[in-house]
């Protein structure tokens, strides 16, 4: 189902619970959302207004990948840019780096398995930014 775009702060600002594997259709409804949104390239849970740590992310291939309570574990060579999100109107300058190890878990047969993955370049970036989004954290 495609969800409105939350623009309220008091939900954007607030941490994200764990997700569980019953949150494998909010995940489509993040999927479907995204699809519907031009230009659009990732998408957090509170951003549809449900505050859960569910993200998801299109590759360069525009194939989707879903991320259930995502964690950035470490981060190499920190660049200062400008990004932009589908939440605020402005872009914000924010600090990035350019190749990050994520910890996440992925639904398997109705089960979480926990996930570790190398991301550099554009896919980092999001994943960073979808992070700051499952924290409360406002870009």
């Amino acid at each position: 189902m495609i969800r409105e775009l939350c623009k309220d702060n008091a939900i954007l600002s607030k941490k994200c619970q764990r997700a569980t594997p019953e949150d494998a259709s909010l995940a489509q409804d993040l999927i479907d959302t995204l699809h519907s949104i031009e230009d659009g390239a990732c998408l957090a849970a509170n951003q549809i207004g449900v505050t859960k740590a569910v993200a998801v992310y299109l590759d360069d291939s525009g194939e989707a990948h879903v991320l259930y309570n995502p964690r950035v574990m470490m981060g190499l060579n920190a660049v200062r840019t400008a990004e932009g999100c589908l939440s605020h109107d402005e872009p914000a300058k924010v600090t990035r780096y350019g190749k990050v190890k994520v910890s996440y878990d992925e639904l398997v047969d109705g089960q979480f398995v926990q996930r570790r993955r190398d991301l550099t370049g554009w896919e980092a970036q999001m994943v960073q930014h979808m992070v700051d989004h499952c924290n409360g954290k406002l870009v």
